[in-house]
Protein backbone atom coordinates (compact mmCIF):
# COMPACT_ATOMS: atom_id res chain seq x y z
CA UNK A 1 0.00 0.00 0.00
CA UNK A 2 1.42 3.35 -1.05
CA UNK A 3 0.00 6.50 0.51
CA UNK A 4 1.15 9.77 -1.05
CA UNK A 5 0.61 12.93 0.97
CA UNK A 6 0.66 16.07 -1.19
CA UNK A 7 0.78 18.31 1.93
CA UNK A 8 0.68 21.84 0.45
CA UNK A 9 3.47 21.18 -2.04
CA UNK A 10 1.06 21.22 -4.97
CA UNK A 11 -2.47 22.59 -5.33
CA UNK A 12 -5.02 23.18 -8.09
CA UNK A 13 -3.99 22.11 -11.59
CA UNK A 14 -0.58 20.91 -10.38
CA UNK A 15 -2.24 18.67 -7.80
CA UNK A 16 -4.52 17.20 -10.47
CA UNK A 17 -1.55 16.65 -12.81
CA UNK A 18 0.35 14.86 -10.05
CA UNK A 19 -2.71 12.72 -9.24
CA UNK A 20 -2.95 11.67 -12.90
CA UNK A 21 0.78 10.84 -12.96
CA UNK A 22 0.32 8.67 -9.85
CA UNK A 23 -2.75 7.00 -11.37
CA UNK A 24 -0.74 6.11 -14.48
CA UNK A 25 1.95 4.25 -12.52
CA UNK A 26 0.27 3.25 -9.24
CA UNK A 27 -3.50 3.09 -9.81
CA UNK A 28 -4.01 1.46 -6.40
CA UNK A 29 -2.23 4.20 -4.46
CA UNK A 30 -4.02 6.31 -1.88
CA UNK A 31 -3.44 10.04 -2.21
CA UNK A 32 -3.94 12.88 0.27
CA UNK A 33 -4.27 16.14 -1.67
CA UNK A 34 -5.09 19.54 -0.10
CA UNK A 35 -8.75 19.71 1.06
CA UNK A 36 -9.80 22.11 -1.72
CA UNK A 37 -8.60 19.66 -4.39
CA UNK A 38 -10.25 16.50 -3.04
CA UNK A 39 -13.54 16.75 -4.95
CA UNK A 40 -11.93 17.66 -8.29
CA UNK A 41 -9.35 14.86 -8.08
CA UNK A 42 -12.00 12.34 -6.94
CA UNK A 43 -14.06 13.19 -10.02
CA UNK A 44 -11.20 13.15 -12.51
CA UNK A 45 -9.23 10.09 -11.36
CA UNK A 46 -10.07 6.64 -10.02
CA UNK A 47 -7.60 6.91 -7.17
CA UNK A 48 -8.64 6.49 -3.55
CA UNK A 49 -8.55 10.00 -2.09
CA UNK A 50 -8.05 10.63 1.63
CA UNK A 51 -8.00 13.99 3.40
CA UNK A 52 -4.84 15.20 5.14
CA UNK A 53 -6.84 15.81 8.31
CA UNK A 54 -10.52 15.53 9.14
CA UNK A 55 -12.37 18.48 7.56
CA UNK A 56 -15.13 20.15 9.61
CA UNK A 57 -17.63 18.40 7.38
CA UNK A 58 -17.09 15.71 4.78
CA UNK A 59 -18.30 17.81 1.88
CA UNK A 60 -15.16 16.93 -0.12
CA UNK A 61 -15.63 13.35 -1.27
CA UNK A 62 -12.81 11.72 0.66
CA UNK A 63 -12.79 7.98 1.39
CA UNK A 64 -10.61 8.30 4.45
CA UNK A 65 -8.41 10.61 6.45
CA UNK A 66 -5.02 10.94 8.08
CA UNK A 67 -5.14 11.90 11.74
CA UNK A 68 -2.33 13.26 13.90
CA UNK A 69 0.09 13.80 11.03
CA UNK A 70 3.19 15.72 12.17
CA UNK A 71 1.94 18.77 10.21
CA UNK A 72 -1.37 18.59 12.05
CA UNK A 73 -0.77 17.06 15.52
CA UNK A 74 -3.73 16.44 17.84
CA UNK A 75 -4.05 15.37 21.45
CA UNK A 76 -5.63 12.02 22.36
CA UNK A 77 -9.09 13.43 23.09
CA UNK A 78 -9.23 15.27 19.75
CA UNK A 79 -8.11 12.14 17.91
CA UNK A 80 -10.77 10.10 19.72
CA UNK A 81 -13.44 12.66 18.74
CA UNK A 82 -12.22 12.83 15.12
CA UNK A 83 -12.18 9.01 14.89
CA UNK A 84 -15.83 8.88 16.04
CA UNK A 85 -16.80 11.48 13.46
CA UNK A 86 -14.87 9.63 10.74
CA UNK A 87 -16.63 6.35 11.65
CA UNK A 88 -19.97 8.13 11.44
CA UNK A 89 -19.07 9.35 7.94
CA UNK A 90 -17.74 5.88 6.98
CA UNK A 91 -14.22 7.19 6.50
CA UNK A 92 -11.18 4.96 6.89
CA UNK A 93 -8.74 6.38 9.42
CA UNK A 94 -4.94 6.27 9.37
CA UNK A 95 -3.51 7.49 12.67
CA UNK A 96 0.07 8.74 12.51
CA UNK A 97 2.27 8.14 15.55
CA UNK A 98 5.75 9.36 16.40
CA UNK A 99 6.67 6.64 18.89
CA UNK A 100 5.82 3.04 19.76
CA UNK A 101 4.41 4.29 23.09
CA UNK A 102 1.95 6.45 21.15
CA UNK A 103 1.05 3.44 19.01
CA UNK A 104 0.16 1.45 22.15
CA UNK A 105 -1.95 4.32 23.44
CA UNK A 106 -3.97 4.56 20.19
CA UNK A 107 -4.66 0.81 19.84
CA UNK A 108 -7.97 1.19 21.67
CA UNK A 109 -9.26 3.54 18.95
CA UNK A 110 -9.03 0.69 16.40
CA UNK A 111 -8.12 2.74 13.32
CA UNK A 112 -8.01 1.09 9.89
CA UNK A 113 -4.24 1.69 9.77
CA UNK A 114 -1.48 3.24 11.83
CA UNK A 115 1.68 4.87 10.48
CA UNK A 116 4.91 5.24 12.41
CA UNK A 117 6.72 8.42 11.40
CA UNK A 118 9.84 9.98 12.87
CA UNK A 119 9.36 13.74 12.74
CA UNK A 120 13.13 14.38 12.51
CA UNK A 121 13.42 12.29 9.33
CA UNK A 122 10.48 13.86 7.46
CA UNK A 123 11.55 15.64 4.24
CA UNK A 124 15.10 14.30 4.60
CA UNK A 125 16.62 11.52 2.56
CA UNK A 126 17.17 9.56 5.75
CA UNK A 127 14.56 6.83 5.61
CA UNK A 128 12.92 5.50 8.74
CA UNK A 129 13.52 2.02 7.29
CA UNK A 130 17.28 2.54 7.59
CA UNK A 131 17.62 4.84 10.58
CA UNK A 132 14.92 3.45 12.88
CA UNK A 133 14.73 -0.24 11.99
CA UNK A 134 14.30 -1.46 15.56
CA UNK A 135 11.53 1.07 16.21
CA UNK A 136 9.71 -0.09 13.06
CA UNK A 137 10.03 -3.76 14.08
CA UNK A 138 8.77 -2.97 17.58
CA UNK A 139 5.84 -1.02 16.09
CA UNK A 140 4.90 -3.91 13.77
CA UNK A 141 5.02 -6.31 16.75
CA UNK A 142 2.63 -4.06 18.73
CA UNK A 143 0.06 -4.19 15.90
CA UNK A 144 0.51 -7.90 15.17
CA UNK A 145 -2.41 -9.15 17.28
CA UNK A 146 -4.77 -6.46 15.96
CA UNK A 147 -6.45 -5.91 12.61
CA UNK A 148 -4.75 -2.50 12.30
CA UNK A 149 -2.58 -2.20 9.17
CA UNK A 150 1.04 -1.20 10.02
CA UNK A 151 2.58 1.52 7.83
CA UNK A 152 5.67 3.65 8.14
CA UNK A 153 6.85 6.96 6.74
CA UNK A 154 9.52 9.69 6.97
CA UNK A 155 12.43 10.09 4.60
CA UNK A 156 11.17 7.39 2.21
CA UNK A 157 12.52 8.34 -1.20
CA UNK A 158 13.43 5.18 -3.14
CA UNK A 159 12.20 1.81 -4.31
CA UNK A 160 14.65 0.24 -1.83
CA UNK A 161 13.01 2.10 1.07
CA UNK A 162 9.61 0.71 0.07
CA UNK A 163 11.06 -2.81 -0.12
CA UNK A 164 12.80 -2.36 3.25
CA UNK A 165 9.48 -1.33 4.87
CA UNK A 166 7.95 -4.61 3.67
CA UNK A 167 10.88 -6.62 5.02
CA UNK A 168 10.42 -4.96 8.40
CA UNK A 169 6.79 -6.10 8.40
CA UNK A 170 4.94 -2.96 7.26
CA UNK A 171 2.10 -3.37 4.79
CA UNK A 172 2.80 -0.02 3.16
CA UNK A 173 4.46 3.38 3.33
CA UNK A 174 3.65 7.07 3.48
CA UNK A 175 5.56 9.21 0.98
CA UNK A 176 5.37 12.99 0.64
CA UNK A 177 8.24 15.20 -0.51
CA UNK A 178 9.97 12.53 -2.67
CA UNK A 179 6.93 12.61 -4.99
CA UNK A 180 4.95 15.78 -4.23
CA UNK A 181 7.87 18.18 -3.78
CA UNK A 182 10.01 17.14 -6.72
CA UNK A 183 9.94 17.85 -10.49
CA UNK A 184 7.29 15.74 -12.30
CA UNK A 185 9.95 13.90 -14.32
CA UNK A 186 11.75 12.79 -11.16
CA UNK A 187 8.47 11.91 -9.43
CA UNK A 188 7.43 9.84 -12.47
CA UNK A 189 10.72 7.94 -12.38
CA UNK A 190 10.26 7.00 -8.72
CA UNK A 191 6.62 6.01 -9.27
CA UNK A 192 7.66 3.80 -12.17
CA UNK A 193 10.37 2.13 -10.06
CA UNK A 194 7.99 1.49 -7.16
CA UNK A 195 5.41 0.11 -9.59
CA UNK A 196 7.95 -2.30 -11.15
CA UNK A 197 9.12 -3.61 -7.79
CA UNK A 198 5.50 -4.08 -6.69
CA UNK A 199 4.69 -6.16 -9.76
CA UNK A 200 7.89 -8.18 -9.34
CA UNK A 201 7.03 -8.83 -5.68
CA UNK A 202 3.52 -10.06 -6.49
CA UNK A 203 4.73 -12.24 -9.37
CA UNK A 204 7.28 -13.93 -7.11
CA UNK A 205 4.56 -14.85 -4.58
Amino acid sequence: MIIINFKNYVTGEKALALAKLIEKHLPKAIICPPTNDITNISQKTKLKVFSQYLPKNNSPKARGTLLNHSDHPLNFEKIKKAKKLADKNKLKVIICVGTTQQAEKFLSLKPWAMALEDKKLISTKKSITSFKQNEVKKFVAILKKTKIIPLCGAGIHSREDVAAAKKLGCKGVLIASAIANTPPKKAGKLLKEISRSYHAHHKSK
